[in-house]
Order: structure tokens, then C-alpha cells, then sequence
């Protein structure tokens, strides 16, 4: 499925200039018919799948318990 840019941006959650500043800097694929770009939805998929592994593993690290420290205990 393609989406215009205006799509693009309300599906990435991101500004109409971000995503034509990405496509300038061909950083996102697109196809151009003449009139306006279009751009390939699947190719984010990957992407947003990785940033949602990535947010898990930030947030699991950051509730992992703080172990105790051995060498407190051992005070004389």
C-alpha cells in the first residue's frame, strides 16, 4: 500500500517536512508519478517493529531491581 506524504506523516507521527526532508536525503524510498511522491508502507514496518523491542528492553531494564551490594554488609 502507498501513502502520500501528508499519509506518511500522520501514520509516523511525524511533521509533513521531517518526511520530506528524509525522502531529499533518500533515507526513505519512494516513487514519484509525476505529481507527488509515493511512499511504500511496508517498508516501516521493520523499523517500528524494532523500536517497540527496544522500548520493552529500555523499560524492563529500568524496572530490574537494584541488587544489594555485598560489600555493605561487611562492615566492621
Amino acid at each position: 500500500m502507498y501513502l502520500t506524504i501528508k499519509e506518511t506523516a500522520e501514520y509516523l507521527s511525524l511533521d509533513e517536512s521531517y518526511i520530506k526532508q528524509l525522502i531529499q536525503e533518500q533515507k526513505i524510498r519512494v516513487v514519484h508519478d509525476g505529481q507527488q511522491y509515493l511512499i511504500y508502507k511496508e517498508q516501516f514496518n521493520n523499523h517500528l517493529d524494532q523500536m517497540e523491542k527496544m522500548k520493552k528492553l529500555i523499560t524492563d531494564y529500568y524496572n530490574e531491581p537494584i541488587p544489594e551490594d555485598p560489600d555493605i554488609k561487611d562492615e566492621d
